[in-house]
């Protein structure tokens, strides 16, 4: 049995061993998309495949909970030294699009498996119908690259080179790709030496013992923050702004019910599955990790100290019904399903802190864009293909201090290039890369300002990808008085006769000479901005945070010759009336509501699901362009009963659905 002192002791031990893995991942990857920007992880798991350690401060921070033990079994007749992988979302429902590469390897130890070893790589390339294999533009599984289902790639020590050349010959970058898939190899076999250093450290049924022990210690921990909530139901609206090229909002609802330790998340009304890749590849898991990666934000912000592991699932049931954008069907498109994963943080973020206001922040950013660029080197003729840099926004306004600036929270994983790494391995030209002004949402504690990147090409053709670009309408919302953050946006050639917005577009073709401008959302204000101390403000617009006139305007601080007005802000701030409400949306949203109240999405929601899966997202597109002078469940009724008329094929929904819409 551990007691608490030999239990920290051995979680020390775990925590030591995945952090020499990912070292050795990011020592020795080959493209600056992991080893720079670290998006990869690495774990350690019991013979179910269940993770019991993470590194804490390298790599990607979605996969703690990930259990392996389906895509385990898919191979099964496991050997000293094979290591198995798998990159397809439906074949287990491990990986969740074609460019994550997932890899596991068995620990042997007198001849039998007593755990196992795993991470992934997000491969800057698998093949498919665009660079970087990913767009919101794509609508089926099979444009998006390569895929792999679960099978060996290392047997007994030796690469499958059929493998290896099937898939080099169908990605872009294939030196990439085999680099950084050898590497996490080498992070795999040194998470195999120091599991079997712990077991000869503290024996082979005490490390066994441990591995059970840490899982159940993280499900106490998180059972004991549930139990610091008040029981209670609440729900939580958030809209990525396109749901494809239809670029009609894409809606996730969520009803959160906290019952002394355990949580029900029931994202039924979500929106159903896409014509898009936005879709999110679940399998219906009730515990499935990317649905619940927002709830392992909120629990390690409630507290910095607990484990993270499966453990911390265990309390947690989501229901995401069959046919959903949160658990799509085969051959739905998954590519982008990040960029709806962001948008289910933010949900799950704002039922939590209608549960907890006092101690949660405001909305983040909620959007991590990721650009790559594919172009020529005119030195050497050859093709380059490169993620540039995560253009990430801000970080809500917190209950004690000011929104991060730049790092947005749930995506502050991904770390920055250096541009001069990134200029030295690809043809552009960096013209800016830092914080946008006015960006943070106003509040007591102002949310953290967006980040701005604006670069030139020099080579014909160049194709840029610009994937989980969003927060261009709808923005992070404030809480407690605050105010939603400032909107993203991406622009070509400013100031010139060939300006274009391009909104949320995540492709696009550049010339000789173009310059493509990136700006991220920022977070959301908490608490209201009249309160906040006037010498602060100054600060904000004496760093370029803040314009005087937004100091005016949002703080009611008037700041004149850089210095404060008292007097004249005393007055201005009298004179302003302070929002009220948990929550500050912004116009944007207001509007849509107005026409899109609860009562129309709950109508929308009951046909839809009255209907077979192909045709949903083919009714809901319908039912928004029969929506424009329309509002409402009536207009919703009236809307349906159009389609019905104009599409004879379109088979009848459930019977209290049809006589509803008449």
């Amino acid at each position: 049995m551990f007691d608490q002192t030999n239990l920290r002791v051995f979680a020390n031990h775990v925590r030591a061993a995945a952090e020499n893995m990912a070292y050795t991942l990011q020592r020795t990857a080959h493209s600056a998309f992991v080893k720079e920007t670290e998006d990869f992880t690495v774990m350690l798991m019991n013979r179910r495949g269940e993770t019991f350690g993470v590194p804490m401060g390298l790599g990607a921070t979605w996969y703690p909970g990930l259990t392996w033990g389906r895509v385990i079994d898919m191979v099964g007749n496991y050997r000293p030294s094979d290591v198995a992988f798998t990159n397809d979302p439906y074949s287990g429902h491990v990986a969740t699009h074609a460019p994550d590469t997932h890899l596991w390897k068995p620990v042997f130890h007198d001849g039998e498996i007593i755990a196992w070893t795993g991470g992934h790589i997000h491969n800057t390339d698998m093949g498919g119908a665009v660079p970087a294999s990913l767009s919101r533009v794509l609508t089926e599984i099979h444009q998006e690259g390569i895929r792999f289902p679960p099978m060996k790639l290392v047997r007994e020590g030796v690469f499958d080179e059929t493998i290896l050349n099937i898939m080099t010959t169908n990605v872009r970058k294939p030196d990439l790709n085999l680099g950084d898939i050898k590497a996490l190899v080498g992070a795999l076999n040194t998470g195999e030496r120091k599991i079997l250093a712990m077991v000869q450290k503290f024996g082979k049924q005490a490390f066994l013992e441990g591995a059970e022990a840490l899982l159940d210690h993280a499900e106490a921990q998180a059972r004991a923050i549930l139990r610091s909530m008040p029981d209670g139901t609440w729900e939580f609206v958030d809209y990525a702004d396109e749901d494809s090229v239809e670029a009609n909002p894409c809606r996730l609802k969520l009803t959160l019910t906290i019952r002394c330790d355990e949580a029900v998340l029931d994202f039924t009304g979500s929106d159903p599955q896409l014509g898009s890749s936005l879709n999110v590849p679940s399998g219906g898991d009730p515990r499935h990790t990317m649905l619940l990666v927002g709830v392992y934000y909120v629990l390690y912000t409630l507290n910095p100290n607990i484990l993270l592991n499966t453990g911390l699932t265990r309390p947690f049931t989501c229901i995401a019904p069959k046919g959903s954008v949160l658990n799509p069907v085969h051959p739905a498109a998954v590519g982008m399903r990040s960029l709806t994963c962001a948008r289910l943080r933010s949900v799950i973020f704002g039922a939590f802190s209608q549960a907890v206001p006092e101690r949660l922040p405001a909305a983040p950013a909620g959007n991590n864009c990721i650009v790559n660029v594919m172009t020529t080197d005119e030195r050497t003729g050859r093709t380059v293909l490169a993620a540039v840099n995560p253009v990430v926004g801000g970080g809500g306004g917190m209950p004690h201090r000011d929104g991060t600036n730049g790092s947005g929270a749930d995506a502050a994983y991904l770390k920055n290039t250096p541009i001069e790494i990134t200029e030295t391995e690809v043809p552009i030209e960096f013209l800016r890369y830092g914080l946008a002004r006015d960006s943070g949402g106003a509040g007591r504690w102002r949310g953290g300002l967006a980040t701005e990147m604006a670069f030139r090409v020099f080579a014909p053709g160049s194709r840029i990808t610009a994937r989980n670009r969003d927060r261009s309408f709808f923005r992070p919302w404030g809480v407690l008085g605050g105010r939603a953050a400032g909107l993203s946006d991406m622009v070509l050639n400013l100031g010139t006769d060939r300006y274009l917005r391009l909104g949320n577009i995540d492709t696009t073709v550049l010339q000789p000479g173009d310059v493509l401008e990136i700006r991220s959302a920022g977070g959301g204000g908490r608490g209201n901005p009249l309160e906040r101390e006037t010498w602060r403000v100054a600060r904000d617009v004496e760093r370029g945070y803040v314009s005087v006139e937004a100091a005016e305007r949002d703080y009611g601080v008037v700041i004149s010759g850089g210095v404060v007005d008292e007097q004249a802000t005393a007055r201005l701030r009298s004179l302003t009336v302070a929002h009220a409400g948990h929550f500050h949306f912004g116009p944007e949203r207001e509007g849509y509501e107005a026409q899109w109240t609860p009562a129309a999405y709950a109508l929308l929601t009951e046909i839809l699901a009255g209907l077979p899966i192909h045709w949903r997202f083919f009714a809901k597109t319908e039912i928004f362009r029969r929506m424009k002078d329309r509002a409402g469940h009536d207009g919703v009724a009236a809307a349906f009963a159009d389609v019905r008329a104009r599409f004879l094929e379109m088979p009848e929904p459930a019977s209290a659905v049809r006589l509803a819409a008449e």
